[in-house]
Order: structure tokens, then sequence, then C-alpha cells
């Protein structure tokens, strides 16, 4: 998308005089009198679409580790429903498959992510699904975590100097903290909430730019009577990780955080479906996808009862990376799994129109998401310094 910033050139004529009154980001220059009336038209209609403003004043991110667009779009995975080796023989695991079971991928999602599928969806865009001629891919080279977060973040890959889940500090300036400059944000008002600890390195480029609280991190002292009960039960309810807390006490704290300071840009976070996949705990899996339905309700009906967000707000959702396709390397992702490179995207919001899943699209990329980020809060993506995505038109009207 052109930015609103966006200049006409043509000759001063009264042509040209009838179209910078039209448009008063059309400035008036000298230019060849070759040029057709039909281009200036043309190009006066560029810039008025261009320059409309959008409604979009917050965008919230939310991110589920290794989610695999499989699930998103077919629910349980009939080919591991049955498995011992994918843990559907553990205590609850037959239940859950008799509760989730379907005759067709549709129905089988649905049950899986009712609020997802059946509210959220309809009210935007939702991309990714291969075998419906939609592709959303990463670019980076290595396919695990960190480097899909800094893609996500940053809108390029930087294979050179991220390419593992090493701890080192992200070598650009994220989109999160870009837009705190350009947008004129407190610190507070631009959030980053995450199960994993690594975020501390991932989101942000300069230590303290924006609140970021990953990991198991105690409260501090300004912390909310609530934050400071979650903080201490993070570490009386540890995870089975020593890296990352359970799921709820990240959204729980983010949300204690939105509804005291509204930041306008917040980036929440998810572990557990990445974390129980590489034990090859698959019913561990479908219980975390229930949970991240329950939460995107949550957080949805929480968005729209606030004044600060609602009719305001547009939610993208999506994954870090893919993982493989079969019994064997379900549990796992890299650059030697086939797939891994496969994830998907949601975006709802006033300024996207609500076409629910899309099929037989072009092919879009993970560095997309970022770009995507700065023109819906009206901030031009060609002015991030670096970026190799380009927004993604399907979710801007």
């Amino acid at each position: 998308m052109a930015s609103p910033s966006f200049r006409l050139l043509f000759a001063p004529t009264s042509l040209g005089e009838q179209m910078a009154k039209c448009n008063p980001f059309v400035k008036p220059v000298l230019y060849p009198e070759t040029m057709t009336r039909r281009l200036l038209f043309s190009l006066c209609c560029v810039s008025l679409v261009s320059a409309a403003p959008r409604q979009s004043r917050a965008v919230v991110l939310v991110t589920l580790d290794g989610l695999r667009w499989q699930e998103i779009f077919n629910g349980m995975d009939v080919r591991l429903m049955n498995e011992k080796t994918a843990g559907m023989t553990e205590q609850g695991a037959p239940a859950l498959r008799d509760q989730l079971s379907g005759d067709t991928p549709k129905a089988r999602r649905e049950t899986l992510l009712p609020f997802f599928w059946k509210e959220l969806a309809p009210q935007g865009i939702v991309l990714g699904n291969m075998t419906e001629g939609s592709s959303v891919r990463v670019t980076n080279a290595y396919r695990v975590s960190y480097p899909g977060y800094s893609e996500i973040l940053t809108g390029r890959a930087q294979d050179d100097v991220i390419k593992g889940n090493a701890e080192i500090r992200n070598p650009t300036p994220t989109v999160l903290e870009f837009l705190r400059e350009k947008l004129g944000l407190t610190r507070a008002q631009v959030a980053l909430f995450a199960s994993w600890d690594a975020f501390r390195f991932i989101g942000e480029h300069t230590p303290g730019s924006i609140t970021i609280n990953a990991g198991y991190q105690p409260a501090d002292d300004h912390a909310s009577p609530r934050a400071k009960d979650l903080a201490a039960l993070q570490f009386a309810a540890r995870s089975p990780w020593d890296e990352a807390r359970h799921d709820y006490v990240t959204f729980e704290l983010a949300l204690d955080h939105m509804r005291r300071f509204h930041p306008r840009v917040m980036h929440i976070s998810f572990d557990e479906t990445d974390d129980w996949a590489h034990m090859r705990r698959y019913d561990r899996v479908l219980e975390s996808i229930q949970y991240i339905d329950q939460m995107l309700r949550t957080l949805w009906t929480a968005l729209q009862s606030m004044p600060e967000y609602r009719g305001h707000t547009t939610l993208i959702v999506t994954c870090d990376h893919g993982r493989g396709d079969s019994l064997q390397d379900f549990s796992d992702h890299g650059a030697k799994v086939a797939g891994a490179d496969q994830i998907w995207l949601a975006i709802i919001g006033p300024d996207t129109p609500p076409r629910g899943e899309v099929v037989h699209a072009q092919e879009y990329f993970q560095r997309d998401i970022a770009p995507t980020m700065l023109e819906l809060l009206g901030v031009p993506a060609a002015s991030y310094p670096g970026v190799q995505g380009h927004a993604i038109d399907l979710a801007i009207k």
C-alpha cells in the first residue's frame, strides 16, 4: 500500500489545480505536457485511495509456537488420533479423541477451534490452507523459533546472524520498537508477554525500549495485585520446561496489562503447542489448542468491551514455524524437515474485509506480517529501514 504522504507530479494546468483541490496530498509541479489526461486522473484516484485513513488504532499480535496449519484447517489429525507413540493412549486421550472426531476436516476443525472458525474467522481472513491453494511460508533457512519470531517482528530473515535459538540480542530494531517511535508511544503502550524467556532477546534491539515479560519473571514493585499473584503462581506451578512457563500465566498477565495501560501495540506469545509436540504428546497438543480457542474468545471479548479497543483494533494470529507431516516427524521442525516452512495467518479487524478462509490465493510470507502491522496503523511500511516483506493486500480494504 502507498503511504498517505504519497505525492503526484503533474503540470500546473487547470486540470492539475482541480486535482490538487480534490486531494491535499497532491503537489502540482512542472511535468511534461505529453502526459495524458487519463493517466492524470488515474494517478489522482490512486492517491485518494492511498490517503484513506485507517480505522485501526491498535494491533494485537498473537503467536502460537509451532502450531501446524494441518490442525488449524483440518482439526485433529486422523493419522495420529490412535497412535500410542503420539500419546493418544494416555489417560484421558481416548475421550479427547471421541470429543474431537468428525467426518470431515471442516467438522473436526470447528470442533477443535469453535470460536476461531465460527465467530472470529468470518470477520477477517485466514491464509495458509495448503490443500486449498493457499500458502504462507517462512523465508528464513532454519525453520526454528528465534529465526521465525525475528522474521515476524522485523519483516526480514536474518540468517547471517540468527541461526538458531541461541540467546543473542536481535540485531535489528523490531517493528514493536519502530512503532513506539513513530506513534510517540510510552514504554507501557508497546508490550510483549511471552511464555518463552528468549523473548527478552528477540523482542527488542535496545534493552528497555518496550515492556517485556517473558518466561519465569518475578513481579516488580509497580505490579498490580493480580500480576503479583500470577507471578507467584508461575513459580508454584511450574511447567515441565525450565525456559517456558505455562501459557495461562502469560495470558492472564497480558490481560492485566491491557486493562491497566491500554497498549496500542501488543504481542502475546504462547509456547505449549510446541513443547508438547516435541515430547510427542499429541493429546496435550490438542488440549493446548482447545485452550487457545478459549483464550481467543476471552481476548476478543475483552477487546470489544473496552472503548479504547472496540471497533479500532486488529487481531493478528500466526505461528513461528511449521512441523513435519507424518507420524515420524509431526513432533519436529527445522531446516531438514519437509513442510516446516509452511505456516498460517489470520487477520481480523476494521480495515480487513470479512472473507473468512481464503483459497486459491497468491503466496504470502512470514516477513509480510510486520509491514502489514505498520500499514494498518498508518505508518508506511517502506519507512521501516531494511524491511523485505510487503503489506498483505488482502488484509487491507
